[in-house]
């Protein structure tokens, strides 16, 4: 009979026992509530205890987490429309203030930072053009902003250690793509233009450079023909002159050759000479 009253005894006791003990792992932290308020809180890995029944325990990862969000839309200074998609990195700070704001919910947790973040990127957005928010340092537009998250972001226990931009695009819904794909083609015209006319100019100098070339090598090239056309007549005046003084009969005979067969060179020339000049002499038969 006592040894069945000690089991139940030893069941409660076992089960008090479970009830009253909690693990922490690396990680993570925990809070103790007594019947719903917290009286214990950032509590670290390890073993730990509590009242069973009366109080109950809360474990939330404090690990560094990314907090996504929806793409917002922003103006830029000169109003034009631009589509922003981030991402925040951050942990639970303070589990006391978590638990409190959120009542645990990492994703009402979420829903509550995303306003704070999407009010801190506008003011730097709006004070910056587009062209500075889409080929700028996105680094420094979100550090320039970070500490003014983190004073939002105290109210809810969390800290964000880095905000990242992850796309900014255009609405398709918006005239931005229309001016910008407009201005995109008015600037490659521009420089298209300007190629263009500079490849003209080159064409032009190039063109003018040959004719130049051109003149002065053919005045070079007839320079020198008419200085060894003038050397050959002289060297030819020479010889004809030596040959006459040598033989004058045969020189006389010679160049009366020549001139026969220039004149008569195609076969149909008619000349009509009287019968005694001297161009026939040499044709005359004296026998």
């Amino acid at each position: 009979m006592r040894f069945q009253i000690w089991i139940p005894l030893a069941v409660a006791a076992l089960l008090a026992l479970l009830g009253s003990v909690f693990t922490v792992r690396e990680g993570e932290g925990a809070i103790v509530l007594n019947l719903g308020r917290v009286v214990r809180t950032d509590i670290g890995p390890g073993l730990h205890f509590k009242w069973p029944l009366v109080e109950s325990k809360l474990v939330f990862d404090r690990r560094l987490t990314v907090y996504d969000s929806d793409p917002e839309r922003y103006l830029t200074a000169e109003k034009k429309d631009i589509s922003v998609d981030f991402f925040a990195i951050g942990r639970i700070e303070d589990l006391r203030t978590f638990y409190r704001s959120t009542n645990g919910d990492e994703q009402t947790a979420v829903l509550r930072l995303a306003p704070i973040i999407r009010d801190s990127l506008r003011n730097e957005i709006n004070a910056r053009t587009l062209s500075q928010v889409v080929s700028g340092d996105r680094a420094q537009i979100v550090g320039h902003q970070l500490a003014a998250i983190n004073r939002g972001a105290a109210s809810l226990g969390v800290r964000i250690v880095d905000l990242r931009i992850k796309q900014i695009d255009l609405p398709t819904d918006s005239e931005v793509i229309g001016n910008v794909y407009s201005r995109m083609r008015a600037q490659r015209q521009q420089v298209a233009s300007r190629l263009r006319a500079e490849g003209e100019e080159q064409a032009r100098q190039i063109r003018a450079n040959a004719d130049r070339d051109q003149v002065v090598i053919v005045a070079d090239a007839e320079r020198d023909a008419q200085k060894l056309r003038g050397e050959g007549d002289a060297e030819a005046a020479r010889l004809y002159a030596v040959a006459a003084n040598r033989d004058p009969g045969f020189f006389a005979f010679q160049r009366s050759l020549e001139a026969y067969r220039a004149t008569f060179r195609d076969g149909s020339t008619v000349i009509a000479l009287d019968k005694d000049d001297p161009f026939l002499q040499y044709m005359k038969d004296d026998r």
